[in-house]
């Protein structure tokens, strides 16, 4: 081989091996599906701890705690009944305080859960759309309510803390219905 033939040859390796190189250097871990993967369960995860968290302060009548669950500036939409509207969460609160106070107080027993249809999001967002079924019941007529409301929730995460933004009640749901996302 003649010394031009070879000096090609090894100017050629040396190029492929810096573009080698660069490509390596310019693909990273965030790039493969499964580090979004990865992502996507730590989200999860903290976010089951939000509904975690939410769930039990229903259940034991903890209205602080329950409160605690939502952004200073959360709105809630009922979209369902003859009074259609949107209200801020504090004047939503100011509704429900009684009803936590007669849980606390053992007058009510109360259970609520949630399924999910749908559940997306990133590192500080999330949307999740599904429905809970509330049931209350009131210890001295031994009355029970049972109501499946599907509802949309935005989740914002602020301080490593996942708040509720918006939730949305929409008409109320059949047992049916409840069932098909089991």
């Amino acid at each position: 081989m003649t010394s031009e033939l070879m000096r090609n040859k090894l100017f050629f390796s040396l190029i492929l091996f810096i573009a080698s190189v660069q490509i390596t250097t310019a693909i990273t871990l965030n790039d493969f599906p499964f580090d979004q993967t990865q992502k996507d369960s730590v989200r999860m995860a903290e976010i089951d701890r939000f509904w975690e968290r939410l769930n039990q302060s229903v259940i034991e009548g903890d209205f602080e705690a329950y409160k605690k669950c939502f952004h200073k500036d959360a709105v809630i939409v009922f979209a369902s009944g003859e009074y259609k509207t949107s209200v801020p969460i504090a004047v939503a609160l100011k509704g429900w305080e009684q009803g936590f106070k007669d849980v606390k107080e053992g007058k009510t027993k109360v259970n609520v859960e949630f399924r999910f249809s749908q559940r997306m999001g990133d590192e500080t967002t999330a949307y999740e759309t599904g429905m809970f079924i509330y049931t209350s019941t009131d210890n001295a007529s031994k009355a029970t309510n049972k109501f499946i409301i599907p509802f949309d929730m935005l989740l914002v995460k602020r301080n490593n803390q996942w708040y509720g933004m918006m939730e949305v009640q929409k008409p109320l749901a059949t047992q049916e219905e409840w069932d098909a996302l089991g």
